[in-house]
């Protein structure tokens, strides 16, 4: 009777399913896993961002499938204020970085055509291909003292059938930017095989230093037809609001065709609501404030779990570049699902193993750097005491 792009969505692993079991008891849940900034006790000014929406002319609607000109222009103002000169008329709104996916493997893909993905990275993209009849696959991140982009195994990877190459920069959950270097090969890569890139950099802004090495954006970066995707969800911490966008680069004759094809998309469904609309230059003049106490945070969080993983311990810290996560090396002596169910459940500490996230070996853990202060150095100290067993 259903469709088979939903197969597999009654399943319930089982750390969920002794998190359940914890909630429902009551017991104590430090949750390491938190990465809703709304509920993670970021100050926001509440009066000011509920005012933006209270702007009147949201009453009348008027749609726009590309976006209206004035949110637009302020994504094009927010890209200015980081030195990057990107014209309205490259810029289209969309309910969310995942409906901007969707969108794109509908652009760019027939039934049974795949997307290269990277790992480890975020496990959303096997479920928005599957919604869209397509297939994933994977081309390794290499560890050699930083993340890397291993292009003999993307070559590899590559098929009859690649529709498109997609990167997250910084990586989630790695923290890992591309460099410039990789950035260049990336796009000849990409157009000699005439394939679009989707970069997704909704945690760009998140930087934890400075490097002149690194590539905070593909927007503009070359001759390869390409997708930049962010939104209020991470710029804003505001994953409420409900409005991303994506922005075209490469050769105009391509852009030019993709940019009609995604509006007719738009058109169809028209997701994107009229008050954020409205409300967008302010929410984005607004996003430092958010921002700043975002990454006080995240370095605050960043720096104690360093200073607690010395060179004694017998976990390890990979270090992120940005974003709002970090990556543990545990002991190999459990599984990373035993890792998990072990601190949940004789530690009250939540966190995610390795595996959700496609790491390609045991035993990585997968924190999140957004908890509050207290709750994240309990949950991390226990953590770290774990290997006393």
């Amino acid at each position: 009777m259903f469709s088979a792009r939903l197969s597999g969505t009654e399943s319930i692993n089982e750390l969920t399913r002794v998190l359940a079991e914890r909630r429902r008891a009551g017991a104590e849940i430090l949750d390491l896993t938190e990465s809703n900034p709304t509920h993670a006790g970021i100050v926001y000014n509440a009066e000011r961002i509920v005012a933006l929406l209270a702007d009147t002319r949201a009453i009348s609607y008027d749609p726009e499938p590309a976006g209206m000109p004035l949110a637009r222009e302020a994504v094009a103002r927010y890209y200015a204020e980081r030195g990057l000169r990107v014209t309205p008329d490259r810029i289209l709104l969309t309910a969310s970085t995942s409906e901007a996916y969707a969108w794109l493997f509908k652009l760019l893909c027939d039934p049974g055509d795949d997307v290269l993905v990277p790992r480890p990275s975020y496990p959303l993209f096997e479920f928005l291909a599957d919604m869209e009849s397509v297939r994933v696959a994977q081309y390794p991140l290499a560890w050699h003292g930083r993340w890397e982009l291993d292009f003999d195994a993307l070559a590899q990877a590559c098929g009859a059938r690649t529709r498109a190459v997609v990167v997250v920069n910084p990586n989630n959950p790695t923290g890992s930017f591309l460099k410039h270097d990789e950035t260049a090969r990336l796009v000849e890569f990409c157009r000699e095989r005439e394939l679009p890139i989707i970069s997704d950099e909704v945690f760009s802004d998140y930087a934890f230093d400075s490097d002149a090495h690194r590539a905070t954006t593909l927007i503009g970066a070359g001759d390869a037809l390409t997708f930049s995707l962010s939104g209020l969800s991470k710029i804003v911490g505001l994953p409420q609001m409900k409005l991303g966008w994506l922005v075209l680069s490469g050769p105009e004759r391509l852009r030019g065709e993709a940019w009609r094809r995604l509006e007719f998309i738009a058109d169809t469904y028209l997701s994107v609501g009229t008050p954020v609309q409205y409300a967008l230059p302010g929410l984005l003049a607004h996003r430092r404030e958010i921002q700043t106490s975002i990454a006080e945070r995240t370095r605050a969080n960043l720096s104690y779990l360093r200073a607690a993983i010395g060179p004694e311990s017998p976990f390890r810290l990979r270090m992120p570049e940005g974003g709002w996560y970090a990556v543990i090396e545990a002991p190999r002596v459990r599984s990373e699902e035993e890792w998990a169910l072990h601190l949940l459940r004789e530690r009250g500490v939540l966190v995610q193993p390795g595996y959700f996230y496609d790491f390609d070996r045991e035993a990585f853990l997968v924190l999140s750097l957004l908890p509050a202060p207290d709750i994240f150095r309990e949950g991390a100290e226990r953590l770290l005491h774990a290997a006393n067993f």
